[in-house]
Order: C-alpha cells, then sequence, then structure tokens
C-alpha cells in the first residue's frame, strides 16, 4: 500500500525529531480554532506530514486517533507540493471527556482541517 497513490506511506510521514524541530522552528502558517499548520520547503520533492496531539489537550487515545486519523486522510487526498507539514492541536477539541468521538465532532474536526490543508495550497511557499 506505500507504493500507491492511495496510500500513506513511511516516505509521507515526519518521523524524525530532527525533522520535527527543523519545521517548528518556523513560525505558523496559519491558525484556526483548534490547529496549527506549520510548513517548511523540503528538498525530496513530496509532501510529508507530521501530526502532533498532545495529551493534555484529548486526554482520550480515542479523540487523538480521530484527530490524526482525519488529518492523514485529508493530506492524502491533498496536492500538495514538496513541503513538510506539521499539523498540531493547539485547544482541546472536546470540553466533557465523555464525548469523545461523536459525528459532531468529526465532521467539525474534519472540516477544520479541510480548510487548514486547502488553505495550505493557496500559501505554498
Amino acid at each position: 500500500m506505500s507504493g500507491s497513490p492511495e496510500g500513506y506511506g513511511r516516505h509521507q510521514r515526519i518521523i524524525k525529531t530532527d525533522d520535527f524541530s527543523s519545521v517548528f522552528r518556523l513560525r505558523p502558517v496559519h491558525r484556526t480554532e483548534h490547529f496549527v499548520l506549520y510548513l517548511r520547503p523540503n528538498p525530496i520533492g513530496q509532501a510529508r506530514l507530521g501530526v502532533v496531539v498532545a495529551k493534555r489537550l484529548a486526554p482520550r487515545a480515542v479523540t487523538r486517533n480521530l484527530i490524526k486519523r482525519l488529518a492523514r486522510e485529508i493530506f492524502r487526498k491533498a496536492s500538495l507540493g514538496g513541503v513538510d507539514c506539521i499539523v498540531r492541536l493547539s485547544q482541546a477539541p472536546v470540553r466533557r471527556p465523555s464525548s469523545a468521538a461523536t459525528r459532531a465532532l468529526r465532521v467539525t474536526l474534519g472540516a477544520e482541517l479541510q480548510d487548514l490543508l486547502t488553505r495550505k495550497a493557496a500559501i505554498s511557499p
């Protein structure tokens, strides 16, 4: 699956700490209510994604995994050039810990992530 255009393979992920640090050194490109987007051009010519979801903002694993899945799916469908993107959760998406993966939350966060990554195409470095 990693070789197909439909997949999200290891070569499309930011994995190393140094890569995360080099992108975080730059200023955020765009902010939404819950997310911050960091960008840096990369020499490999294809887009890579890193997703940071802090446990203190999303204490339940269900919520953290939902955010990561949504970000990866939207990233996979977006046509981005040679850039490293980091999406970071900046504000807790759920006030009550019991309402972690509702449909409304999924729709809201999905729309916000879609907006974030489509604006990236307009900002593209």
